[in-house]
């Protein structure tokens, strides 16, 4: 049996995983990361659809471990965010301007993301990607753990981290609970080509059934993130393009012209979870393996890359002390850094989407007077916008624009 030796063993080379490996590898840390997808399968342009809204904060992050730069050429910035309830004629808009000359964010459509990350293996000789291939059991014991692979061979480390997904096996395994539960909503993904130009505006709709998110792409395209309720989102789905495009249309409405969707469409079911701890002997949790959120925001990703910045500095620090880098200690700095802002994102973004997910006329008028109370008070919008862009709060070493 072959038995590859490391310091960490990172099980999911997703986005968060291959990322956690990146930052751990470049302060000299050895790494390996398992994942059940082949690399080849996981850089190609149909592979999920999604788009994501990387914000200032998360771009210095990346920014610090060489990757941002090889997504930035077809990165598209948020220059304004415009938020509106329904057809109201009151809404809530911000400006890049109030609060500086960086944008709020960029839009990076997912292929991008993970060819960054892929293809910055090469520069990485102490992190290692092995796939495809899965984790069968993992064995945690008082000085290591052991995982089996499902090919037969095995890894010893000193650490786990688990970055499997929202339904996270390993999570299971170690029997850490989870409170969770789904929303009765589908997120439908697809990129639209526009008829106007959207001039680097990413559209916040509010409606009934749930938020209508339009976001820049470079040129004249938007990636759509359409909630709809559960039982109809089938039908939507089953549409012939020029149907779906005029059901986009009626949602979103004529600012920008008729849309038309451009390639495949996704769905994925939304629902809420949140670890009961993010860490146990020799194990943590990062990403959605440790707390999923509604993607109103756009605020998932960037969440996870603010769990990558935090677990890789307090590892980071204890291996450069010489400490154990698996000891609970240690992992408990982590835990309670990020449990904080995971409980207070999770909460507003729940209670925005019940808020705003229904069409009762008292809760409507509510809303949209304090949408335009919020864009008149420039003090609390420019905090609101600065939330936004991950530069407030305890921030680690790299979301500072610092060295890991």
């Amino acid at each position: 049996m072959e038995t590859i030796r490391t310091d960490v063993v990172v099980v999911g080379g997703g986005l968060v995983g291959l990322s956690l490996g990146h930052a751990l590898a470049s302060a000299g840390i050895e790494v390996a990361v398992v994942d059940r997808e082949e690399p080849a399968i996981a850089a190609n342009d149909a592979y999920d659809g999604r788009a994501f809204a990387i914000s200032y904060g998360s771009r210095r992050i990346l920014e610090g471990l060489g990757l941002w730069q090889e997504m930035a050429p077809d990165a598209a910035p948020i220059l304004d965010i415009r938020v509106t309830d329904g057809p109201s004629l009151l809404f809530l808009h911000y400006d890049h301007r109030e609060v500086g000359d960086e944008p709020l964010g960029h839009i990076v459509e997912s292929r991008f993301v993970r060819r960054a990350l892929l293809g910055g293996l090469a520069r990485r000789p102490r992190l290692k990607l092995i796939a495809p291939e899965s984790v069968v059991r993992l064995e945690r014991g008082k000085s290591g753990v052991t995982a089996h692979l499902s090919k037969g061979r095995r890894i010893e480390a000193r650490l786990a981290i688990a970055a499997d997904g929202r339904g996270s096996p390993i999570r299971r395994a170690a029997g850490i609970g989870a409170i969770e539960w789904g929303y009765q909503q589908t997120a439908i993904v697809c990129t639209v080509a526009l008829s106007r130009p959207h001039d680097g505006v990413a559209h916040e709709r509010f409606l009934p059934v749930g938020p209508f998110a339009l976001l820049p792409l470079p040129g004249d395209f938007s990636s759509v993130v359409w909630t709809e309720r559960n039982e109809v989102a089938p039908a939507m789905m089953a549409l012939d393009d020029a149907a779906f495009s005029e059901a986009m249309t009626r949602r979103f409405g004529d600012a920008l012209g008729p849309l038309r969707v451009f390639g495949r469409r996704w769905s994925y079911p939304l629902g809420l979870l949140i670890a009961e701890r993010f860490t146990s002997d020799r194990l943590t949790l990062v990403g959605d393996a440790a707390h999923s959120i509604h993607p109103l925001a756009g605020q998932g990703l960037n969440l996870a890359i603010r769990d990558v910045a935090a677990l890789a500095e307090v590892v980071v620090d204890a291996h450069r002390l010489g400490l154990d880098i698996g000891a609970a200690d240690v992992l408990d700095r982590y835990a309670s850094w990020r449990r904080l802002d995971t409980l207070a994102l999770l909460a507003v973004t729940d209670g925005l989407n019940r808020l705003f997910s229904n069409d009762v006329g008292p809760l409507r008028l509510v809303r949209d007077l304090g949408l335009a109370a919020v864009d008149r008070m420039p003090g609390l919008k420019r905090l609101f916008m600065r939330h936004a862009m991950g530069t407030v709060g305890d921030l680690p070493r790299l979301a500072r624009g610092e060295a890991l």
